[in-house]
């Protein structure tokens, strides 16, 4: 019984060889040729316990963009190129399509408005194919409900200065050729007195349903830092930054911030920062074990169970609100300091900061005691009753229909990613990137790399004319057997895997030859 599988080997070999150890079966067609091949493809996951090589593949990705993006010199280029007359003839075809679409509901004619909407359609994606981005006009424009709230500060936050942010991403030179960068490290409030491994020292004392509140939207308080810290500074910060637990399973915040930036400025701007929630208030829960509400057809919504009563929905719940249901904030604790580019200690940040990226953040806190379980286990409960958005189910144990309530829901059952004990409560990405922190984007940077090995691999003759040049990728249905076994995929893979690594190393060894007719009398040109 303790013989290998198979299978158990070709993992083994695939992971030694750098190949994902499990791909996807992908249908291939040559547009050319009309030949249709099962091609094994990477599955592209960041975690290491699912897939070692695909996550270890993102994490130098994200260290090349963190690289590239922290000590620039010069402001990154983000001028638009000027529309082709190809983009500009579709988009006026796309409104004429429009104007006839709303013509065709205004005489009545549903069957005519249905296609010239199913054109707009493949007109749509014909200018996403021409790389056209953004939002497109939608044929059916929604009025949006504006509901104001008051914008004036809360009395218990301090002001911060408000400087016109000009439009440059750098930060100061000192002494003509010094331009240092910060390191950044952010944590919430406290929640109670905690001991050395994270537990709390007394859990009834504990706010376990402040905790679980503040990391439900702790991406919002972090979007709210920056945009106080841009005012107080006065240019765009540029930020590359990872989310990870601490001992106490809360969120904390690791960023490398382009340019300098004062540790009293930093500091001032955590303080002052804070993220109201205007929602309805859900302190109590109203429903609960077998008595939940009900879907009612007649009235299109959930009903009480006893009483047959509709529901709130969620926008009379938002009329009823006065004030927000939760405050969050960032703790007294803010660690910052200045980093040269080009050191070591540069390329130690970049590595501590992308240290936990194959990981998911409830596998960066390992539970070693009965005590730190109880603590995980006591936080999860309260992040399953916690609403983690506007549509989310568990609105409905507080007596409120979720927006766009339907008949598939169920009662305080929800899906979603922030009541997982996978990410305890972190619903959004674990890398935040702002827009103008390389001039690339990710999957820019990935291009480049394999441009950078095509073109060493051209300059010394080794070409890829075998290659495919028309190809349709679809997806393999289940139970094709046309499918191999995925011992034959990663085997498959394994020997692509090692041509490739054969030819990039010979094109390394002839890149580092001399050029003929130089050091004729060398070793190199004497084994040659």
């Amino acid at each position: 019984m303790r013989k290998l599988a198979a299978l158990d080997v070709a993992r083994a070999v695939a992971e030694e060889h750098g190949v994902c150890v499990r791909p996807l079966a992908k249908e291939r067609l040559d547009l050319d040729t009309g030949r249709v091949e099962i091609i094994p493809v990477l599955c592209g996951s960041t975690v290491a316990s699912v897939c070692p090589t695909c996550a270890e593949k993102n994490r130098r990705l994200r260290m090349a963009q963190c690289r590239e993006g922290w000590h620039l010199a010069d402001e990154p280029d983000f001028t638009p190129d000027t529309p082709t007359g190809e983009q500009k003839e579709l988009t006026a075809y796309r409104a004429d399509l429009v104007k006839a679409y709303r013509t065709a509901l205004e005489e009545g004619d549903e069957t005519g408005a249905e296609e010239v909407r199913e054109e707009i359609g493949d007109v749509d994606a014909e200018l996403r194919g021409m790389g056209v981005r953004g939002a497109l006009p939608s044929v059916e424009p929604r009025p949006k409900l504006a509901r104001k709230r008051s914008t004036r500060r809360r009395q218990d936050a301090p002001n911060l200065p408000r400087r016109p942010v000009a439009k440059r991403t750098l930060g100061r030179v000192y002494g003509g050729k010094y331009r240092p960068s910060t390191f950044l490290t952010l944590t919430l409030d406290s929640y109670g007195k905690v001991r050395s491994d994270g537990t709390p020292v007394d859990p009834a004392r504990y706010d376990y349903r402040r905790a679980a509140r503040d990391a439900v939207h702790f991406a919002a308080l972090l979007d709210r830092f920056v945009q106080n810290l841009r005012r107080c500074v006065g240019w765009e910060v540029q930020y590359f930054s990872t989310v990870e637990p601490q001992r106490r399973l809360a969120p904390h915040w690791h960023a490398a911030v382009r340019g300098s930036i004062s540790r009293a400025e930093l500091r001032a701007v955590a303080e002052a920062t804070y993220h109201q929630v205007w929602w309805p208030n859900h302190d109590e829960i109203v429903y609960s074990g077998d008595r939940l509400p009900v879907w009612n057809l007649h009235v299109r919504g959930f009903v009480d169970p006893d009483t047959r009563t509709a529901l709130p929905t969620w926008q009379e719940a938002l009329d009823q609100v006065e004030r927000p249901a939760h405050v969050a904030r960032f703790g007294v604790q803010v660690h910052s300091k200045g980093i040269l580019g080009g050191t070591p200690e540069a390329g130690r940040h970049i590595g501590y900061l992308t240290k936990y990226l194959t990981k998911s953040i409830s596998e960066c806190y390992a539970a070693t005691t009965t005590r730190q379980e109880e603590h995980a286990d006591r936080l999860c409960a309260e992040l399953a009753v916690t609403p983690c958005s506007p549509q989310c189910p568990v609105w409905l144990l507080y007596g409120v229909q979720p927006r766009g309530a339907r008949q598939s829901m169920t009662p305080g059952v929800c899906k979603g990613k922030a009541h997982k004990r996978s990410t305890l409560g972190v619903a959004g990405r674990r890398v935040l990137v702002s827009r103008k922190w390389s001039g690339k984007s990710l999957a820019d940077h990935k291009h480049d790399r394999r441009t950078f090995v095509r073109q060493l691999l051209a300059d010394v003759g080794i070409t890829q004319d075998d290659q495919p040049k028309r190809v349709v990728w679809n997806n393999v249905q289940p139970g094709d057997p046309n499918v191999p076994p995925r011992q034959h995929m990663l085997l498959r893979a394994v020997a692509e895997r090692r041509r490739w690594k054969a030819e990039y190393t010979a094109a390394l060894l002839a890149s580092a030859q001399p050029p003929p007719g130089e050091h004729d009398s060398s070793a190199t040109s004497l084994a040659a």
